[in-house]
């Protein structure tokens, strides 16, 4: 989504927004590293902003966390949010009504964009990703760890979206066009847990570090939007 942000238009991504897992210190679902985030923000040259949530969460505290986040946003000067979601109404549907009021406007970058083609053009323009969460209801575990590519999308069962729209599978990218340079990544360990089975990405001391050049690229934008990776109400 950042990258077609940035190539089509949409706004000038100011910043990064996701929730944490705070007493595990990974991003909600996905599982990943707080290092590999930071290393994912510097990368983009984005201010990481980040919402505490427990595990598990209430959705009242979840949307109470998520309200003063956007309020610290509005603040801020943010004027909009984006959201990567693709096709799932009943999912839009709530973030619009979360967001009513808030003086922050929702948009949907990506919104009904085919998603095999959106899948493929990805990898084909040098998307680089791993599968760090899987659903093993809906996909065999063993797809968890493995490269997101036409390997990889042309083995995944026909009922399963080639986007992980729906949650069977969560993604972490570690290079693309939307990055100045690669995040260098290791896979560990594989674990199962809480019903979905994860797996680990470890970013190297050199991938963390930012290089001159995107710690003074983080300048003030005139259309501030945030780009959220946040949770919806059935994560």
């Amino acid at each position: 989504m950042l990258h077609v942000m940035r190539s089509e238009g949409v706004g000038e991504p100011a910043a990064l927004l996701t929730t944490i897992n705070e007493s595990a210190q990974r991003v909600a679902m996905h599982a990943v590293r707080m290092e590999l985030l930071q290393a994912q923000a510097d990368a983009a040259g984005l201010p990481l902003m980040t919402v505490m949530i427990s595990h598990p969460c209430p959705n009242d505290v979840y949307e109470a966390q998520m309200s003063a986040a956007i309020g610290n946003a509005k603040a801020q000067g943010f004027t909009h949010v984006a959201f990567g979601d693709l096709f799932l109404e009943d999912i839009r549907r709530y973030r619009e009504e979360r967001m009513r009021g808030t003086g922050l406007t929702p948009i949907f970058p990506l919104w009904l964009r085919p998603t095999t083609a959106l899948a493929h053009a990805m990898v084909d323009g040098g998307l680089e990703a791993y599968l760090t969460c899987v659903d093993p209801r809906v996909l065999p575990a063993t797809f968890a760890g493995r490269k997101f590519d036409a390997e990889l999308l042309a083995e995944l069962p026909a009922s399963v979206d080639p986007c992980g729209e729906r949650g069977e599978f969560h993604t972490c990218a570690v290079a693309g066009p939307m990055f100045s340079r690669p995040i260098d990544v290791t896979r560990g360990i594989v674990v199962e847990r809480d019903g979905f089975v994860f797996a680990d990405l470890l970013a190297s001391e050199r991938a963390s570090e930012p290089t001159r050049a995107e710690r003074g690229s983080r300048g003030p934008a005139s259309e501030r939007v945030g780009e959220s990776e946040g949770r919806s109400p059935s994560e």
